[in-house]
């Protein structure tokens, strides 16, 4: 029998080196409200999602990112079409690391964050 759960990824953790500064950079280029919850014994700010109890999300958080790119890729849901998130990325202080990239399912973009971090954008068909 193979394991194969409605979730295979349950939680994404993106390490950052300035809290505030990545948040500002999320919510510019997803154009979300991300905030930072000092409630536990560290500082993080959520992935926001329709349904806490069911969505697939994670957190950023105060951390030593990965060199330049070399990071696991979280791919996070395009609220815009890929050509607009393009702009978006750039505007934030983001770098766009590949051209749109074409599947059977979709299409997304290689990215990297503020930090360097290795993030991809996914449309849907």
């Amino acid at each position: 029998m193979s394991y194969m759960p409605e979730h295979f990824t349950v939680w994404v953790e993106v390490p950052v080196s300035d809290l505030e500064k990545s948040v500002a950079f999320m919510n510019a280029v997803m154009d979300t409200d991300m905030v930072i919850d000092n409630s536990g014994p560290n500082p993080m700010a959520m992935f926001p999602t329709s349904d806490p109890a069911k969505g697939v999300a994670g957190h950023m958080y105060p951390g030593t990112p990965a060199s330049d790119g070399s990071g696991t890729t979280p791919y996070f849901a395009a609220p815009v079409p890929l050509e607009q998130m393009i702009d978006r990325v750039k505007q934030a202080g983001g770098t766009v690391t590949s051209p749109i990239v074409e599947i059977p399912p979709g299409k997304f973009i290689y990215c990297q964050d503020l930090d360097g971090n290795s993030i991809a954008f996914f449309e849907f068909r």
